[in-house]
């Protein structure tokens, strides 16, 4: 699913592809918030996009894609 998070302050928005649920990505998110921790989430890469919880202005989660079709999909 694709996740996008805006950062205060910042004109450029993290967008990324993860693995996770949107459950996951939404409580990631809350605690995040609540604590003012850092919030840590993995890509479909593997790769750790980590983001100070303080400075989130947004997150967008997009719904999770069952299956692609097309020449993309190889």
């Amino acid at each position: 699913m694709e996740v996008k998070i805006g950062i205060q302050n910042v004109a450029r928005e993290i967008v990324f592809e993860s693995g996770q649920s949107a459950d996951e990505v939404a409580d990631a998110v809350e605690q995040s918030l609540a604590n003012g921790a850092l919030l840590r989430l993995k890509d479909i890469k593997g790769r750790l996009i980590v983001v100070p919880g303080a400075s989130i202005g947004y997150v967008e989660i997009g719904a999770e894609e069952v299956r692609r079709v097309g020449f993309g999909a190889l």
